[in-house]
């Protein structure tokens, strides 16, 4: 019964937001407190949702404190340069700018943490995608799959877990994986070419002068004139687009319903320019650049390092970028509150979450759905138990914490191929092979922060990303098997 419940509770969750029936924070709280009701324990969903608290606030803190760093860094121009690359790079092509934002998302990656990853690409690329009207959800899914495969690092934590559980060292487990996430995040970046052709295509090419025209410094436009003039121009591109533009120019700013999502249409809203690049935007502190970077990089090396608790960096890291680059007060309070919105959104998020998991540990639901998958598994397919481990991953690490996979089910399914002669480096090894999937999940904390700084929808984002993402894990995992790794 619990197990059926498990399931139907999932399902009730994904379908609602992706209809959007409900904001995925009223989705996260209200339909496992119903759950909870129906598996006959309401009585206890105080106890489980403390439970499921308690082991988020350090996520919660640490990504608050995450999002006002990494935030007062753009701020005061720390970023620029990477930015400016990007920009000359993808030309304002909407095929280079995909394969861009996949790229940028694998480099930033290698630092372990996918809510950075995510701040820092999605800073750099966001205005670039709604200057060309690209879609936000192809930003956020390659990103998403980009730093799936990158996740698999092994101070990443799901290689790491994996080694914990069966006591392996971690090593053994990722060094041998490397072919195949190489394979992987090849993968990830031929599809970004793809999808890049099909923006390209949409859209067509402008040249990056046509882009940046308005951003230059002191350009000020009046907020209700940008509204009419966006109209205006879109209403001409579309028609160049049906024949022909008159100045021999790609109507690239056409706006087609191609694969975006309803975030790239939004007429009522100015179309945002490239803020991050403005040289006389009055947060810029050039004269601290080199502290500000030495910061980050021992931020982030204290973070690699296991220095200290990552919540305790950021928040000493975002105290001390507030003092040192803003010393007043005023100033101080102005960038706090520039950047509460996705702080509380994204915190709100986490803390949303907190139910859900602790309804799902607390009931017992998802020991009841692991014991259940692994029972089904045929005993013909035991000398396979890689091959099912690596399947099996997919739904898993999709469908529950990298916790809950890795040290409650993965030790049973090592115990039942170890049965059949299978070693337990291969079926560690195997359950890496849903990362990619697992960066979307909506028990991830990290996928808010993509989500809510791109300014797209939940529901949207799973909507397209899944598909793609279990591709991806399938091509991990078939690379892994026909180099014997798996």
């Amino acid at each position: 019964m619990l197990t059926i419940l498990g399931f139907a509770m999932i399902a009730t969750f994904l379908v609602l937001i992706m209809m959007k029936k409900m904001s995925p924070i009223a989705a996260l709280v209200l339909i496992p407190a119903l759950f909870c009701v129906f598996v006959g324990k309401g009585a206890k969903l105080g106890d489980y949702v403390i439970d499921g608290v308690t082991s988020l606030a350090p996520t919660a803190a640490m990504l608050m404190f995450a999002i006002v760093y990494f935030g007062v860094m753009i701020d005061v121009g720390l970023f620029d340069p990477i930015v400016r690359a990007i920009l000359k790079f993808c030309k304002a092509d909407p095929l280079r700018v995909v394969v861009g934002t996949a790229l940028l998302a694998a480099i930033v990656s290698l630092d372990g943490d996918g809510s950075t990853t995510f701040m820092i690409t999605v800073s750099a690329m966001y205005p670039l995608y709604k200057r060309l009207k690209m879609s936000l959800v192809v930003m956020t899914g390659v990103a998403a799959m980009a730093n799936g495969v990158m996740n698999t690092l092994p101070w990443g934590g799901p290689t790491a877990r994996a080694a914990t559980a069966l006591k392996l060292d971690a090593s053994d487990i990722f060094v041998p994986m490397i072919p195949a996430l190489a394979v992987g995040l090849l993968f990830v970046v031929a599809l970004s070419y793809v999808l890049g052709r099909r923006e390209r295509k949409r859209l067509g090419v402008l040249t990056l002068d046509d882009v940046l025209v308005e951003d230059k410094p002191g350009f000020v436009k009046d907020q209700a004139a940008a509204k009419v003039e966006e109209k205006e121009t879109e209403a001409v591109l579309v028609g160049a687009g049906a024949g022909g533009s008159a100045d021999g120019k790609s109507p690239a700013l056409s706006g087609g319903s191609g694969s975006g999502t309803d975030a790239d249409a939004d007429d009522d809203r100015p179309q945002e320019t490239f803020a991050a690049l403005d040289p006389a935007r009055p947060t810029l502190r050039p004269k601290l650049y080199w502290f500000n970077a030495l910061l980050t990089v021992v931020l982030l090396t204290a973070m690699i390092m296991e220095w200290l608790p990552i919540p305790v960096l950021f928040l000493l890291g975002a105290a001390l970028a507030l003092t040192v680059n803003f010393p007043h007060i005023p100033d101080q309070r102005a960038r706090l509150a520039a950047h509460a919105d996705n702080v509380l959104n994204v915190s709100g998020m986490v803390f949303a979450a907190a139910v859900f998991t602790g309804v799902l540990q607390g009931t017992g639901m998802v020991d009841h759905m692991a014991k259940w998958m692994v029972g089904v598994i045929p005993d013909a397919m035991g000398p396979h138990m890689a091959l099912v481990t690596g399947v099996l991953s997919l739904p898993l690490t999709y469908f529950m914490s990298n916790d809950g996979f890795y040290f409650g089910v993965l030790p049973v399914l090592a115990e039942a191929g170890a049965a059949h002669g299978v070693t337990p480096l291969e079926m560690a090894r195997a359950s890496l092979v849903g990362q990619p999937l697992h960066m979307s999940s909506p028990l991830v904390p990290a996928v808010y922060v993509l989500v809510g700084m791109a300014k797209v929808e939940f529901g949207d984002h799973t909507r397209f990303v899944v598909k793609w993402a279990a591709l991806t894990c399938l091509v991990i995992l078939g690379a892994g098997m026909l180099f014997g790794i798996i």
